[in-house]
């Protein structure tokens, strides 16, 4: 028995807030599988405080303007959210991620202030003349819960790849507290252990991306792979709720009891 949580919208729920996320990658130093980097957001926020999740956050109507000049012949939804995940991982991590240019840790670290300056991107790309490379971030993920909560998000996930990740991490502490690198499977066990919590979409895509030893590995995947929209539901499983996605999607893992499941 499935509950209307997939159902369309009805009038109580609030309309969903565009967002992007970036999963990057970068080799271990030790040789082991590939490290995904990870933020711990504040305990204080409205949304998945607490959690541990992927850089990232909304899409704001600069993100689209800036996407519209740029990238006219590319869907602009998709766009502007590919302007916002470089965006909003240069101010929550201070990497630079997705830009074709000259790269350095001073620059970076030059440009995540300029952006705290002035909140968008586009005069960050001009004075430090950095072009969006958008093919550099390769769809792979949608997700769009439809929860009656106050916050709903519309968010398009991203792989992008860091290479030797050589580079200074500098935490937001405004919506952040750590930032650390993992493997997915490192990641998992840590949630596991209760080290860390990690909601729902964020552990379905740790399992899915734990397949993959290397960027090429879940780049390949994610090209072959349509993104589809994942709206998660309730359905009664002999006698017991569990929170479901479908089965198209590329996921190793579609549920897993509600009791357990970390919504946010």
């Amino acid at each position: 028995m499935q509950s209307d949580e997939t159902s369309p919208p009805h009038d109580d729920v609030p309309a969903a807030r565009p967002a992007a996320t970036i999963v990057i990658f970068r080799n271990d130093p030790s040789g082991g599988p590939a490290q995904l980097l990870l933020v711990e957001r504040s305990g204080s926020m409205v949304f998945a405080g607490g959690a541990t999740v992927f850089p990232g956050g909304r899409v704001d109507d600069a993100d689209r303007a800036l996407a519209s000049r740029l990238a006219p012949q590319l869907d602009l939804d998709d766009a502007a959210a590919r302007i916002a995940a470089i965006r909003e991982t240069l101010e929550e991590t201070g990497l630079v991620v997705g830009v074709q240019g000259t790269v350095n840790e001073a620059l970076a670290a030059a440009a995540r202030q300029r952006l705290l300056e002035t909140g968008t991107l586009s005069p960050v790309l001009d004075e430090f003349a950095w072009t969006p490379l958008f093919d550099d971030l390769v769809p792979f993920a949608r997700w769009w819960p439809r929860m009656r909560e106050t916050r709903i998000y519309d968010t398009r996930f991203y792989l992008a790849d860091l290479g030797t990740g050589a580079v200074d991490l500098v935490v937001d502490s405004t919506e952040n507290q750590h930032l650390f690198w993992a493997s997915a499977q490192e990641a998992l066990q840590m949630a596991d252990d209760g080290r860390i919590k990690v909601i729902f979409p964020t552990r379905r895509n740790l399992e899915r991306l734990a397949r993959f030893p290397d960027f090429a590995g879940a780049r390949a995947h994610a090209l072959a792979t349509p993104v589809v929209t994942i709206t998660p539901w309730i359905e009664q499983r002999e006698g017991v709720s569990w929170l479901m996605i479908r089965d198209d999607a590329g996921y190793p893992v579609r549920g897993e009891r509600l009791s357990s499941a970390f919504r946010g």
